[in-house]
């Protein structure tokens, strides 16, 4: 439910996404730590605040037009240099050892593999000491993708925020609620 819900908010809004707030929100109370329920109650009520133009101009505008905020996790790490192509065919084919296909939408594009929302979606079918695991190999690039949306004052940086220290083996949650 957790990273369902995560690929869900860190996804392009939409009109969908606005009428079923009221059901999201209802999500909340189903096993979560007490400080990722505040930060998702908290990004629900900004959600709930804002039109829906100004949610989309938002994060087209963080996470289209800042590279430092890219959802595509191997970015961070090879930005567009040529070494990004095989990480992206090895995540690919570590989704496909699970099942996972990719899907590609009806102009002949999907997703890449290291787009956030699609890496969540997976994690949603795993257990969680499994999603742990193959999110423990992106710490670093959720702790980096969470300073930048911080520094920029996003209110996508607490959810980031939530899934590094997700990432991190070992470790309770320590996420600020401020």
């Amino acid at each position: 439910m957790f990273y369902k819900l995560l690929a869900r908010l860190l996804a392009y809004p939409d009109e969908a996404l606005l009428a079923a707030l009221p059901q999201l929100h209802g999500v909340l109370n189903q096993g979560l730590e007490a400080a990722e329920y505040l930060v998702l109650e908290r990004f629900l009520r900004h959600l709930a605040s804002m039109p829906l133009t100004e949610s989309q101009a938002d994060y087209v505008q963080t996470f289209d037009l800042t590279p430092e905020h890219a959802l595509h996790l191997t970015h961070h790490l090879f930005g567009d240099d040529k070494n990004r192509g095989p990480a992206l065919i090895d995540l690919s084919e570590y989704y496909k050892q699970y099942g996972l296909e990719i899907a590609v939408h009806d102009g002949g594009f999907g997703e890449l593999p290291d787009f956030l929302p699609l890496m969540l979606e997976f994690c949603a079918q795993l257990a969680e000491d499994e999603a742990r695991m193959f999110l423990s190999k992106w710490t670093k690039v959720l702790n980096q993708l969470a300073s930048n949306l911080e520094e920029a004052a996003s209110p996508y940086a607490p959810l980031v925020r939530l899934l590094e220290q997700r990432s991190r083996l070992g470790q309770t949650l320590t996420v600020a609620t401020a």
